[in-house]
């Protein structure tokens, strides 16, 4: 009897590009078919790996859970985000049990903590990992909701003041940098409560430095953690997810830095018993990484993470539901190589031709995030020693058509170029379209 496995997701299949198709060679070996349920985006027809069918975006887990019966599943896979749709498909997850069909996601309560930014922060104290200070500040209360607290304003200023400035404050729930509020006084933090938060919050202190994430993917105490992606630099207001380059490449202070904190990091999965993957954000500052959050779902890095490592977190996946976790090849990573992502102009089936003639190019298209068009995104990679070679394509084809702005290119530039090629010109670009 052919096997089915269902997957479950709640945006554009697209950004799953081109590693999702990696699934394909796995299903084979195993007579499966897979189909995608859908509530969110698009899915057009080449672009998943089986079929695909669209649900509608308010179905509740019982109204998912009986679409995937009526389909056949035998198991299913959550690659959704952000997380509170991580957490409908933990909820499935628990449903589908009582019928006898497994799906790779995290159980409900591991969810719930890691949705949870106070949760998420006491428990990383409790595994010894580093969290900025800050103090949680409950919505009703602030909004004079339920019991009257006449001093919980002054008491939360008082709270700010211990942790210290500056501060950022974050919606409790909500995910990839939403909401988030730079506070960079005490007069901020007034103007801040008396445009109250309708809903609870973290504020917690800004620590200065780098930005970086990790994927880490696993079940049942076996975990692998995926290379470093550095996503720009923290310490000010917040800036648009995607808008400064982002990459995976050696990094030698950093790297032997973080690998006590990637042991830890994994102790923590284990003792939640995540199964599936899990993204964590963090701040690297004069040696120490300060960790932010533990996203309970894949990354929006996951493609560059994937491209880095050599080692497919979807094919992972399935191999979790097939039982076959670990597999003997999820050790080590692919030796010097980059990995890079950055934003493009219109990404049209001319430029991408281009791009591939000159580069490794993963993937290239339109980024679209909660319906608005950000442009183009584009993912590459580069082997050591052939930094040169790619900065200096890179740059020809910026001079001829303008698909990306001087100030990435020069970002690029600087990340790749040897030493000894360093007075490389960049051509001036005309205006990016």
């Amino acid at each position: 009897m052919r096997r089915r496995i269902a997957f479950l997701r709640s945006v554009d299949i697209q950004r799953a590009d081109p590693y999702i198709h990696g699934i394909a060679g796995v299903l084979r070996a195993h007579g499966a078919e897979a189909r995608l349920f859908y509530t969110h985006g698009t899915c057009a027809p080449g672009e998943f790996p089986g079929s695909a069918e669209k649900v509608d975006a308010s179905a509740t887990p019982d109204e998912i859970v009986e679409r995937l019966r009526r389909w056949g599943a035998d198991g299913a896979i959550s690659i959704s985000l952000p997380d509170e749709n991580a957490l409908r498909d933990s909820v499935i997850k628990d449903k589908l049990a009582a019928y006898g069909i497994p799906t790779v996601m995290t159980p409900p309560a591991a969810t719930r903590v890691l949705c949870d930014k106070w949760e998420t922060k006491r428990l990383l104290t409790e595994h010894g990992l580093t969290t900025p200070p800050g103090v949680l500040v409950d919505g009703d209360l602030l909004n004079g909701r339920g019991l009257p607290v006449p001093a919980y304003a002054d008491s939360i200023r008082l709270a700010a003041r211990d942790v210290g400035y500056p501060l950022v404050s974050k919606p409790l729930w909500d995910s990839t940098s939403m909401g988030i509020r730079f506070i960079g006084s005490p007069d901020a933090l007034d103007d801040h409560l008396l445009d109250a938060p309708s809903g609870n919050v973290l504020l917690e202190r800004c620590v200065v430095g780098e930005l970086c994430t990790v994927d880490i993917v696993g079940a049942e105490g076996e975990y692998r953690v995926q290379p470093l992606c550095w996503t720009g630099t923290a310490g000010g207001p917040p800036a648009f997810t995607f808008a400064d380059l982002r990459y995976c490449g050696p990094r030698e202070r950093p790297d032997a830095d973080f690998r006590p904190v990637a042991e830890r990091l994994k102790s923590m999965c284990a003792a939640l018993g995540v199964q599936g993957s899990v993204n964590v954000d963090m701040i690297y500052s004069d040696g120490v990484y300060h960790v932010l959050e533990v996203n309970p779902r894949i990354g929006g890095a996951t493609t560059l993470s994937v491209a880095a490592s050599g080692h497919n977190t979807f094919e992972s996946l399935v191999h979790m539901l097939l039982g076959e976790w670990p597999r003997p090849d999820a050790v080590g990573e692919r030796p010097g190589r980059w990995a890079l992502e950055c934003l493009i102009s219109n990404p049209t089936p001319e430029l991408v031709s281009q791009l591939r003639s000159r580069v490794d190019l993963v993937t290239a298209h339109d980024l679209i995030i909660d319906g608005e068009n950000h442009g183009g995104i584009m993912t590459f990679t580069c082997p050591r020693g052939d930094e040169a070679r790619v900065t200096k394509e890179l740059g020809e084809l910026a001079a001829a058509t303008g698909f990306i702005a001087p100030e990435m290119l020069e970002k690029i530039r600087n990340l790749l170029a040897p030493a000894g090629s360093a007075a490389l010109e960049v051509p001036t670009a005309p205006p990016a379209r």
